[in-house]
Formats: structure tokens, sequence, C-alpha cells
């Protein structure tokens, strides 16, 4: 069998999407957040990664 060696990251929402492009919007919702301090634990995929750094300054990372 394999091992499943994916990495997981935690993020949490840390600003608010008042006034920011459509397009970041819907990056958080994709990332399954839409409200205020929640937190998600999400595989580490080089798409998720992507979606992360697109909206680096409304969430926090860390490794879970």
């Amino acid at each position: 069998m394999a091992k499943n060696d994916t990495k997981t990251i935690k993020i949490t929402q840390t600003g608010s999407p008042i006034r920011r492009d459509k397009t970041q919007r819907a990056t958080l919702v994709g990332l399954g957040l839409n409200k205020m301090h929640r937190t998600v634990e999400v595989k580490a995929t080089p798409e998720v990664l992507g979606q992360v750094k697109k909206v680096q300054h409304l969430v926090t990372v860390e490794d879970a």
C-alpha cells in the first residue's frame, strides 16, 4: 500500500474581504473560508498554496 505523505496546513482567515476584488472573495470561499477567524485544515497541494498566495494578506498559515 502507498503511504499518504501529503502534508496538511491550517489556514485561518484574519482579514475581511470587504472592499476586495471579487476574485479574492471567491478564493476565500474556495478555501472554505467565508467568515472572520474561521480555520480550515487542507492538504498542501500546489493548487491550494497558489490560492493562499493570492490572499496571503487575509489569512495566516501554520503547519497542522
